[in-house]
């Protein structure tokens, strides 16, 4: 991310206590740093610790400040709350949270295996959950302000052809967002999302179109109006509104990031429609590798 297109003023999250999942790597990571670089403590958790350590310590040997890793599983709900306890002992309360942690690859839905799909939904559908409702149990408890914020897809308002699981995950975060803004919202919680579009990362983008080497056709810029890529700074600048002081009526919304390219074409994977036998296999066998490189990552 190009730090200084940050469009905030300096200091603007100065107090702030924010933790977002999955943020030693991707968009997490560039979230992180935005909230950073604006004067906020960030938290960081991931399953893989180590990921999670060597970025708090990138992070703050780049801007200062402080950066707290996590290890935490945030599909097991006692982890995440071992987890928060430890946060609000040693640090204080959060005030803010980003459900960024996802999991996503494409697959015909017939070729799904409930593994397969248990792998995208425990994180996505049941870890933003355990972890929105463990950390706002503890907001209502101590009549805190809290603010969360989830990181979706366009999906969500038309389907996800070839990511069924991710895209039912999503829909459910979706309807969590705006359902809690409503019942929460009189506790002093605010509760939104944003829908990205194509930002690639490269571990999400070899699962998304692994057609290609390093996963970029999808994404290329052809396919959008705008006629390229989101940029990160772009992304963090929307997730600092909703994140930091200053759009506090923002409740139970959820923000398009994307270029208009889900008014253009919808924005997900039904051009898949036309791949057959041969594509599909080549697809797994790319997936395949990229997830035995991760396996073999975290056993380092």
């Amino acid at each position: 991310m190009d730090i200084d297109k940050l469009m905030f003023k300096p200091g603007l999250m100065d107090g702030e206590r924010v933790l977002v999942t999955g943020g030693g790597t991707g968009l997490g990571k560039e979230m992180a740093e935005g909230f950073l670089k604006l004067g906020a403590e960030v938290h960081i958790c991931g399953r893989r610790g180590k990921v999670c350590e060597d970025t708090a310590e990138e992070l703050m040997s780049s801007h200062g400040g402080k950066v707290v890793p996590h290890a935490c599983d945030i599909r097991v709900a006692e982890a995440i709350t071992d987890m928060n306890d430890a946060i609000w002992s040693k640090h204080g309360s959060l005030t803010g949270l980003v459900n960024n942690a996802a999991g996503n690859f494409i697959s015909r839905t017939e070729d799904l295996s409930i593994r397969g799909f248990d792998a995208i939904s425990n994180i996505v559908f049941r870890g933003s959950f355990y972890m929105t409702h463990d950390i706002g149990k503890r907001w209502i408890t101590q009549k805190q302000r809290g603010n969360v914020t989830s990181i979706l897809t366009t999906w969500v308002w038309n389907g996800g052809p070839f990511v069924v699981p991710s895209a039912m995950s999503k829909a459910a975060v979706n309807t969590m967002t705006q359902s809690l803004a409503v019942e929460w919202g009189r506790y002093g919680l605010r509760f939104n999302a944003i829908a990205p579009g194509p930002f690639p990362t490269e571990g999400m983008s070899k699962r998304l179109s692994p057609e290609t080497e390093g996963g970029e056709s999808r994404d290329s810029s052809a396919a959008n109006p705008m006629g390229r890529v989101g940029d990160m700074h772009e992304l963090v600048n929307l997730a600092v509104f909703l994140m930091a002081p200053g759009a506090e009526y923002v409740n139970g919304q959820t923000i398009a990031i994307d270029g208009a390219m889900y008014n253009a074409s919808g924005g997900n994977f039904a051009q898949l429609t036309q791949w057959g036998d041969e594509e599909w296999k080549a697809a797994r066998d790319a997936i395949e590798a990229q997830n035995n490189k991760d396996k073999a990552a975290r056993t380092v």
